[in-house]
């Protein structure tokens, strides 16, 4: 008989094309996930990976056993869920993927607070790049994801996967100590024209907004450093090297020599929580969705009635968000 944890470990290395990548997902380390797939070699008589290069692919065969893992494991899946649902309490092992901010400035109070109300639920949080989330639920990766989207990029819910609104993250401008804008109350975007920025890498959401939101103003936009963490962005506009749009969650405060100004109208993304469909019952689900929502207002201060949505406000719908998200079953309305 195929040992399923051999099975998921392939699985893993299918969706994520690498051992190593597998290994992160998994929590193991590559040599565990290596072992696992060497003893499923053994017991399937088969060759499975193939080295490529720096790199492993999987054999015919092997593409055929993942194809019957996955299908497995969401038999698995629904079987867990039903006997979590008869027991009415979070328990077993749920996965949870995030992006950094939210990862750093969400998560950590949601984990403890599920730790000290549910001691059976084991949760275990992997910090991905946020357009690799809503694809890990949907191909059974991970069970939970925390993901945003912006006006200009609604976040996709393919079929099979759910998804709740958990509360909108105002975005604000950041500007050195001492510039013109501390000096005014409200900043137009009519006004970023001539300023020096510091932005996200190309392809993020952040910084499509920024040169889009530039260019409609009639502004070329001068980028003069380029960073993928909010603190390294904010660090770089305290020393005065430009200015910024940066979220409130996962920032935290400003560092001396850095000032936020009210930007109108301001960007804000949305975050999510994603699942998979056939996981929409289970307690721990539920439970996960209920504390995110719970811990979002401590989580970005003035995000609630007073601050364009949020937590302590309804969220405005947007393109994709659906009546049969926003009310999937055991999940509260917002």
């Amino acid at each position: 008989m195929l040992d399923l944890a051999r099975l998921r470990a392939l699985h893993a290395v299918s969706v994520h094309g690498s051992v190593a990548g597998a290994a992160a997902a998994l929590g193991y380390t590559p040599s565990a996930v290596s072992q696992q797939i060497a003893k499923l070699e053994r017991e399937t008589r088969t060759t499975l990976l193939e080295r490529r290069g720096r790199g492993v692919a999987l054999t015919e065969e092997a593409r055929h056993l993942a194809d019957t893992a996955r299908e497995l494991l969401a038999i698995v899946e629904r079987a867990e869920t039903t006997l979590e649902e008869r027991r009415g309490q979070p328990s077993g092992l749920l996965t949870v993927a995030a992006f950094a901010s939210a990862a750093r400035g969400l998560l950590p109070a949601v984990l403890a607070d599920l730790a000290a109300r549910h001691p059976a639920l084991d949760v275990r949080l992997t910090e991905v790049d946020p357009h690799l989330s809503v694809d890990l639920v949907a191909r059974g990766v991970t069970d939970l994801a925390v993901a945003h989207d912006w006006d200009i990029a609604p976040l996709p819910a393919p079929e099979g996967v759910e998804q709740a609104v958990i509360g909108d993250d105002p975005c604000e401008l950041v500007v050195p100590a001492g510039h013109p804008f501390t000096a005014r109350t409200v900043i137009r975007r009519a006004d970023l024209g001539g300023q020096r920025w510091v932005c996200q890498p190309p392809g993020r959401v952040c910084h499509d907004w920024l040169t889009r939101t530039l260019r409609t103003a009639g502004f070329e936009p001068d980028i003069a450093h380029v960073a993928e963490e909010n603190h390294t962005i904010v660090a770089l506009v305290a020393a005065g090297l430009g200015v910024a749009v940066v979220p409130r969650l996962g920032t935290g405060a400003l560092p001396p020599g850095a000032v936020a100004v009210r930007l109108e109208p301001g960007p804000v993304r949305r975050l999510y929580a994603l699942w998979r469909t056939g996981a929409a019952r289970r307690p721990a689900i539920t439970e996960t969705v209920r504390v995110l929502r719970a811990h979002w207002a401590a989580a970005v201060p003035g995000s609630g009635a007073d601050a364009r949505g949020g937590a302590g406000a309804p969220a405005a719908p947007r393109p994709g968000d659906s009546a049969s998200v926003r009310d999937s079953p055991g999940v509260p309305r917002q």
